[in-house]
């Protein structure tokens, strides 16, 4: 049976996730977290797309995508046939590196937009990784409160949807959710 052809079209923006195989490590150092990255970019390049937020876990990833004129299909292709080459010659491994196919959620409304830019850069917290956001580099949270000139991440969309100052509203946003969920984290440490 044919697998469903997957939605997109231009400026659609989807929540995209995909994990190891058999949930295992896709991810053991920084050098594989580095060249998850270098092979966003270059798929950037190649393909270009808008990354409004990502999250790089142990066994999964999580993107926060926009497309412009290249499908979801084209874009993550690139940056996981690349990885899985890289992955499987620096641990002597051959076969699949990510589980089955990459998930696909088109974001419909800017409140689920939101929603999943939050649920992403809570995602080291619910894992019980670390308990504040500043301590965990994988993620574009440190492009939300430290603005830079990233070629990777976009902060523009989702800062339009809160006021001025825009950091530290977006920073309040995220620990709602957290206070929510009877957790207390620190956002941020100052």
């Amino acid at each position: 049976m044919p697998r469903k052809k997957r939605v997109w079209f231009p400026g659609a923006r989807f929540h995209i996730t995909s994990r190891g195989i058999h949930r295992t490590t896709l991810f053991h150092d920084d050098e594989d977290r580095c060249e998850y990255l270098r092979l966003l970019e270059e798929a950037k390049e190649r393909t270009p797309f808008i990354l409004h937020t990502y999250c790089l876990m142990t066994n999964h990833i999580h993107l926060q995508l926009e497309t412009i004129e290249h499908s979801t299909g084209q874009i993550m292709k690139h940056v996981h046939s690349h990885y899985a080459t890289y992955f499987n010659q620096k641990y002597h491994f051959s076969g699949h590196v990510f589980e089955s196919r990459y998930g696909s959620e088109l974001l419909t409304t800017v409140e689920y937009e939101l929603e999943v830019n939050k649920y992403i850069h809570l995602n080291p917290i619910r894992a019980n990784m670390v308990t504040c956001l500043e301590d965990y580099k994988w993620s574009s949270y440190f492009h939300y409160v430290q603005p830079t000139n990233s070629t990777l991440v976009t902060t523009e969309r989702i800062f339009t949807f809160f006021p001025e100052p825009k950091i530290d509203n977006y920073q309040k946003f995220l620990q709602v959710k957290v206070q929510q969920e009877n957790k207390y984290v620190n956002v941020n440490k100052g």
